[in-house]
């Protein structure tokens, strides 16, 4: 199971920049799941002018815009 999920949606470039500064700081892909909003309608109201969305098991959510540093403190205090 992924410890993280990033909500987004295709054609998000905001969303691309977010997953690309989230890759290196994982040790692993298996832990980041990406959902796309538009599988839902709950997701896209909820979200639909907020995405990128980090948010880690405990239901805590970074919000963009953030810094390759602050993602880096919000994985290291969910852990």
């Amino acid at each position: 199971m992924a410890k993280w999920v990033l909500y987004h949606t295709d054609g998000c470039h905001l969303c691309e920049q977010a997953e690309q500064l989230l890759k290196p700081l994982l040790s692993s892909a298996d832990e980041l799941q990406l959902i796309d909003i538009m599988s839902d309608d709950s997701l896209i109201l909820e979200y639909q002018i907020s995405i990128p969305v980090l948010k880690n098991q405990q239901g805590q959510q970074l919000f963009w815009p953030f810094t390759a540093p602050q993602a880096q403190q919000f994985l290291a205090q969910a852990e």
